[in-house]
């Protein structure tokens, strides 16, 4: 297993331009490259597929001029939601490395688990940078209740 705190670092970076919208960034490595990294745009772009690691999917795919990704792998701040997570294991990636565990619509363990119901051969990892992508949520939150 090939991680890097790295990678993590650049969805927690890009999360962080999620603007007024949830702050969750995603970044999708092939090799040792970043190919595509988002953050959510759902508030911004009006819909609302427009969750991090659906844009970085589109991104990615169409860099490959491919939706199959299997030989990249995907770091996102928060676990991915069912519609995320569907997409995720559809486009074959290899790993999954999440932060933040979402125990109200996390799909890969937390609340439900989609990889038990898919062929895909995804790994998942939870729990990477964790403190530093709980912050990042606990911090919107604060500011949004004030």
């Amino acid at each position: 297993m090939i991680m890097s705190n790295d990678f993590m670092k650049c969805a927690i970076s890009e999360a962080k331009l999620s603007g007024g919208d949830i702050p969750v960034g995603c970044a999708i490595v092939c090799g040792n490259e970043i190919i595509a990294k988002a953050h959510n745009e759902r508030e911004k772009n009006n819909d609302i597929s427009a969750h991090a690691e659906v844009v970085a999917l589109k991104m990615a795919a169409e860099k490959f001029n491919n939706w199959r990704l299997e030989n990249c792998s995907l770091y996102v701040t928060l676990e991915p939601c069912p519609m995320c997570a569907w997409a995720i294991l559809n486009s074959r990636v290899k790993e999954v490395y999440f932060g933040s565990y979402d125990l109200k619509y996390g799909a890969f363990g937390s609340k439900i688990n989609l990889g038990e119901i898919s062929d895909a051969k995804t790994k998942i990892f939870g729990g990477i940078m964790e403190n530093e992508c709980n912050a990042l949520l606990k911090e919107y939150f604060l500011r949004l209740r004030k």
